[in-house]
């Protein structure tokens, strides 16, 4: 389990794509200290695991799966990741539950700057906005993120100075994909309430 606070902006270094699989090559110091052969680490909101490790970086395998459900296939050499280790037990939940599983992409629709802080408006697949609310909790590129504003094919979010310094977000332009995660609870509550209403009023 993540949180979706980000460790550390990383760097692509490598990818080598093996047919309906890819294998990047990831720097990222903070994230590999101490790291083993099987550990986690999300990247861009994604939790892979890691093959191989040493001098600051890791290498993970993404099968077919995880790239056409995510944005990470259109990652090359020299792009910026946010990376995270997951949380230690008995650790603080900075953030939210984040389980690194995701759930659609979106796209960066316009970016809106002010003194101290910039609103970003992202598109939101028609399936996921039911699951979005205004003040709710939102994944976009493993960056844990409060909602401000919720329509039915976008939500917008408030970034403040440290997020647009230390995560991609501060890079990505409008156009760019982003890999959305959002609030498990949600889902378990819409499960639960599906699975009531279907039983046998008997």
């Amino acid at each position: 389990m993540f949180t979706g606070i980000v460790e550390e902006l990383g760097e692509v270094t490598a990818v080598e794509k093996l047919g309906d699989s890819s294998r990047f090559r990831l720097r990222g110091p903070v994230v590999t200290e101490g790291a083993q052969h099987g550990d986690s680490i999300a990247v861009n909101g994604v939790c892979l695991t890691v093959v191989e490790f040493g001098d600051g970086e890791f290498t993970a395998d993404v099968m077919e799966e995880t790239l056409k459900r995510s944005s990470l296939g259109a990652l090359e050499v020299g792009s910026r990741v946010n990376l995270e280790r997951p949380m230690a037990v008995g650790g603080r939940l900075g953030g939210h539950i984040v389980q690194g599983h995701v759930d659609g992409t979106g796209a960066i629709v316009a970016r809106t700057p002010s003194e101290n802080w910039e609103i970003v408006k992202v598109s939101l697949p028609a399936e996921l906005s039911r699951y979005v609310v205004e003040k709710g909790s939102i994944t976009v590129d493993g960056v844990s993120l409060t909602v401000v504003d919720a329509g039915p094919d976008y939500f917008t979010i408030s970034l403040i100075p440290t997020t647009l310094a230390l995560t991609t977000l501060g890079l990505k332009q409008p156009g760019d994909p982003v890999n959305l995660e959002v609030d498990v609870i949600a889902k378990y509550v819409e499960r639960l309430l599906g699975a009531r209403g279907q039983e046998d009023p008997k």
